[in-house]
């Protein structure tokens, strides 16, 4: 998946899960769009569907300090690169 494809697709979870349309890549979430834990928990869910497989409890607290979409998509690829890289 090419970042690009990532922001896509986070973009896409954001506008269907939560309705917000285009959140800036740098905007904090919590501050912004009142993104609270209960969000957050439904994102993770999101992401594990994109992925198609489930997260660890490890990887579920890496993002727990994530406020910006630039964050969820880094934390998105490196999660991908740790699973090609351990797989």
């Amino acid at each position: 998946m090419t970042r690009q494809e990532i922001e896509q697709e986070i973009k896409n979870i954001f506008s269907r899960e939560f309705e917000i349309e285009n959140p800036g890549m740098d905007d904090n979430l919590r501050e912004k769009y009142e993104f609270d834990s209960i969000d957050a928990i439904e994102l993770l869910l999101e992401i594990e569907k994109m992925l198609g497989f489930e997260l660890t409890q490890e990887e579920k607290k890496q993002a727990m300090d994530i406020r910006t979409i630039n964050q969820i998509c880094d934390y998105i690829e490196r999660i991908i690169q740790t699973r090609k890289t351990a797989g």
